[in-house]
């Protein structure tokens, strides 16, 4: 059965995959993959964080399982493309892509590929309201209304409530009118206001701190916070205090639909018709502030331990932002201040049309996982991700596999 595209952009677009309920999509036959590089620590010198592994990478029956669990994924769930990345201090790294970055010219994933990273935008909004934190322009438990207006309830939503998705404000993408203006011009351009006034015109859903619901309205009033206080663009502000400091030097947040070569082609069934199609070229102004940025794979390895562990922040509030709040019915599962835990992993993942992503930092291992696929279509009701994040992590790290449970 095949979803309604409403239906499946209603719970999920743009949403925190593995935080929101799913149903089954049919999911359409792939071409096998055409190509495949892998890559250990004596070839990864490129990479930022190359001198955290030894030259030999990791034992060759670990990689030997890993080569066959993703091959087994991708064909299970018809990903046309994936890249992943492993890298785990003492131990070793695995860099490998397998398949296509383009259906129509079967040009082969590739490592240094562009993607679009979906709600990981979230940790790069959520670190650039938290410096804002430690410079003193805001505190963590004022209200919205006293910087915004218009924010329904906005004198009790507290901005550490939008944060940890605990404000009861209802989420713009799952307006049907917003999905449907979205769907019939997926090239269109969305202001932030714009966005806004799809979920003020609903009620709220429940009252400020008394339950989570992930909601993208929160972060889009984030995004308008943080130009606020600091008057600078968000994009900008981001750049010159995110990733910049961050070194991240293949981390874009597009003003509008451009997308830096090379980058893979992205396929969604979130159409009106719900056949697939190509959404390279979508603009996703319309996730702004909660899932508009491009990333890469170096950048992402980075970035995962620079935003666990608090490298941009105070000691206070990066232990402000740990504090993981149980998220009910997902086991082993908890949010906090743009992040989520997932038993032990911490980090973000993402999913907009076309594109997936997981990056994921193991403190007690200090380990590092970045998964980046070129579809979200569903397989079993499962964000595809979140099937190679279970695989992966099965085989390197039993004691914290990265497991979310699908809708029951």
């Amino acid at each position: 059965m095949r979803r309604a595209p409403t239906r499946r952009l209603t719970t999920a677009l743009l949403a925190l995959s593995t935080l929101v309920p799913l149903t089954l999509t049919a999911l359409p036959a792939q071409a096998a993959p055409t190509s495949a590089t892998a890559t250990s620590a004596a070839a990864s010198t490129a990479d930022p964080y190359a001198d955290d592994c030894p030259p030999h990478g990791l034992d060759p029956a670990l990689v030997a399982r890993l080569d066959e669990a993703i091959a087994r994924t991708q064909a299970e769930t018809g990903v046309p493309g994936v890249t992943v990345g492993l890298w785990f201090p003492g131990r070793g790294s695995y860099v490998r892509s397998t398949g296509v970055a383009d259906k129509a010219t079967g040009a082969p994933m590739k490592p240094g590929l562009n993607m679009r990273i979906g709600s990981e935008t979230k940790t790069f909004t959520a670190t650039a309201v938290l410096e804002l934190v430690d410079d003193g322009l805001v505190g963590l438990d004022d209200p919205i209304a006293g910087y915004l207006d218009g924010v329904p309830d906005g004198g009790n939503i507290t901005v550490r409530q939008l944060l940890e998705m605990r404000s009861g404000l209802f989420s713009y993408s799952a307006d049907p009118d917003f999905v449907q203006a979205l769907l019939s011009d997926p090239t269109r351009p969305f202001t932030p206001q714009e966005l806004l006034a799809y979920a003020f015109r609903h009620p709220n859903v429940f009252a400020p701190g008394t339950a989570f619901q992930y909601s993208n309205t929160n972060y889009i009033l984030l995004g308008l916070l943080v130009e606020k206080l600091s008057g600078t663009p968000l994009a900008d502000f981001i750049h010159q205090r995110v990733t910049g400091p961050a070194h991240l030097r293949r981390t874009l947040f597009p003003t509008g639909a451009e997308f830096p070569s090379p980058h893979a082609h992205g396929y969604t069934d979130q159409t009106l018709t719900g056949e697939v199609a190509d959404t390279t070229d979508w603009n996703p102004s319309w996730g702004w502030a909660a899932g508009a940025m491009i990333s890469n794979l170096s950048d992402l390895h980075r970035w995962a331990r620079v935003v666990a562990t608090g490298t941009l922040l105070s000691p206070a509030t990066q232990a402000e932002r740990e504090k993981f709040i149980t998220v009910p019915g997902f086991d082993g599962a908890g949010y906090g201040l743009g992040l989520f835990d997932t038993h032990g992993w911490i980090g973000h993942n993402g999913s907009l049309p076309g594109y997936e992503s997981v990056t994921m930092y193991l403190p007690e291992q200090k380990a590092t996982m970045v998964i980046l696929l070129n579809t979200d279509i569903l397989h079993d009701g499962f964000e595809p991700s979140t099937l190679f994040a279970k695989a992966i992590t099965s085989i390197v790290t039993p004691d914290h596999v990265y497991e979310l449970p699908a809708e029951g």
